[in-house]
């Protein structure tokens, strides 16, 4: 089978170069590269042309539209039987392509995707940050680790999808705010099967800093409720843990502060869910500060996804009263 990869790239040279290094090394090599420039100042040009003679490779410099639209763009220029989509801060390992091949000869779906795992070359940061995106502890199990969540949702950042998806439903609808689980959605309520296959992991290097995570994550909540003017039936309750957790922890420390007598133990809960993180984050990684700074970045996600949850529900709200 033959595959097209399509990654939409902004300033990112140096990203994209660790991203094309790890598909060199791939042994299954039965694809295509698409790199599509969405408008960028800082362009990965030079960076494609060092890999002209080992990858079969095209550039694409377009204004830019965001990361949905720029996809499309691959897609109505991809030759592949089955189109596939990488975040441009992935590493690929050697074996993906091999795993995917042999999955679809025996399985054949029509969209896939895998899980995200840290690179022993990440930050301890990065690192801590990948734990709380993909743990059982947090919202993290349902991007990709739990199996019985109900029809699986492959995301942009490792999704593959055939070619026969695109000629019926077309691509993106839109091009941020949760583009890749609309498409996902669509794919699905259109008669698709989807499947998760669990060895397809990628490293994905995520953010570097706090600041920038937090404001991903309120990114991230915000798409929800863009999904739901879409798909009103698709926030679950899941969706709502971060909301739940990050009002709690503003009413601990009411009551902490208030010293109001039955309530003010209440941030007990927060302590022991902290215990709980630093065990698991340990257990993983075996390291103190990765465990420590899993805590944080736990935190930061569930309340920056909460606030830009709340942020965004908040707009659509104020345009019903005014209606």
């Amino acid at each position: 089978m033959f595959y097209s990869i399509i990654i939409p790239v902004y300033n990112r040279p140096d990203e994209i170069y660790e991203l094309l290094e790890s598909l060199t090394k791939q042994t299954y090599t039965n694809f295509e590269v698409l790199i599509v420039e969405d408008g960028s100042e800082k362009t990965s040009k030079d960076v494609v042309d060092e890999f002209s003679n080992r990858l079969n490779i095209s550039y694409y410099y377009k204004d830019n539209s965001g990361q949905g639209f720029s996809r499309n763009y691959g897609f109505e220029r991809a030759n592949g039987e089955y189109y596939v989509m990488f975040d441009s801060d992935c590493i690929i390992p050697q074996h993906y392509f091999e795993t995917v091949n042999a999955f679809l000869s025996q399985n054949p779906v029509d969209a896939w995707g895998g899980p995200d795992r840290a690179h022993p070359s990440f930050t301890q940061l990065q690192k801590a940050i990948n734990f709380s995106m993909t743990s059982f502890f947090t919202t993290g199990g349902i991007r990709g680790l739990k199996r019985k969540m109900g029809t699986f949702h492959p995301r942009s950042f490792n999704m593959g999808i055939s070619r026969e998806v695109y000629e019926k439903i077309g691509g993106y609808k839109i091009t941020r705010m949760g583009e890749d689980l609309e498409f996902s959605m669509r794919i699905i309520k259109s008669g698709f099967k989807s499947a998760l296959i669990a060895d397809a992991y990628v490293y994905h290097k995520r953010r570097t800093s706090l600041r920038q995570f937090f404001w991903q994550l309120h990114f991230f909540g915000r798409a929800r409720i863009n999904i739901r003017r879409f798909y009103p039936e698709e926030v679950k309750l899941v969706h709502l843990f971060p909301t739940f957790f990050f009002i709690g922890l503003i009413l601990s420390v009411a009551f902490l502060v208030l010293n109001i007598a039955m309530l003010k133990q209440f941030y007990l809960l927060y302590i022991l869910y902290a215990i709980l993180l630093f065990a698991s984050a340990f257990i993983k990684e075996k390291s103190f500060k990765i465990a420590l700074l899993s805590i944080v970045t736990a935190f930061t996600q569930l309340s920056a996804y909460s606030i830009g949850f709340l942020s965004e529900l908040s707009k659509d709200l104020l345009k019903k009263t005014k209606i």
